[in-house]
């Protein structure tokens, strides 16, 4: 039987139209770091190229060990020095990354390795010095489900950080996470389905008396 993970764990759902307050188990990913634009640097399409067969070998090592599951969906972190740049003024030459595929707990980093040196065999991988597993524990967030163009973010962006993590007590931490649940290679823009999620800690407050 084929297990597929967002089906347990349960923050691969969101709700569309309100912000939930989760929290995220420990995960493990592989992961390729970078920065510039998306939709036009090289490093970019180089970690997807990489990502993608590192991940689907890993799967086929799995199987063959009688323990089959479904590649994940793509997620990326994103940041930039200056959080305006991402979620309102959208320049994304100044935006840096870290894409990745959820792994399975049962996924050592000897099968990485494994996948790693099967992928590099078959001349593929461009980025396969970059990629690494790790684990990322995030702990509270808060999350939505984003149906739409990626560029049609930033408004939904801008209220989930400036009105309801502060609404809720709340502070930012960490990096601004997205799952991205549909294919754009295969999905109309208006169609495409991503959550949008934030960690979050409870905001300081100051001693009195």
């Amino acid at each position: 039987m084929t297990t597929d993970h967002k089906r347990l764990v349960p923050t691969y759902r969101a709700p569309r139209g309100a912000v939930e307050l989760v929290t995220v188990p420990v995960l493990q990913y592989l992961m390729v770091d970078g920065e510039g634009d998306p939709n036009t640097c090289d490093a970019y399409r180089d970690a997807l190229a990489t990502l993608y067969p590192v991940a689907y070998k890993v799967k086929a090592l799995c199987r063959a060990q009688g323990e089959d599951h479904t590649v994940m969906p793509l997620e990326a972190l994103w940041w930039a020095d200056d959080m305006a740049a991402f979620t309102t003024a959208r320049e994304k030459s100044r935006w840096a990354w870290t894409v990745m595929i959820m792994m399975p707990g049962t996924v050592t980093p000897g099968v990485v390795e494994a996948a790693r040196d099967a992928v590099r065999v078959a001349g593929r991988g461009p980025s396969l010095d970059a990629l690494r597993l790790e684990t990322l524990d995030e702990g509270l967030c808060v999350q939505t489900l984003h149906v739409g163009p990626y560029d049609a973010e930033g408004p939904v962006l801008a209220r989930m950080h400036d009105e309801h993590v502060a609404a809720r007590g709340l502070r930012m931490r960490g990096r601004h996470h997205e799952i991205y649940l549909g294919d754009p290679r295969r999905t109309a823009p208006e169609r495409l389905r991503t959550i949008l999620r934030q960690p979050v800690s409870p905001a300081r407050t100051s001693a009195t008396g």
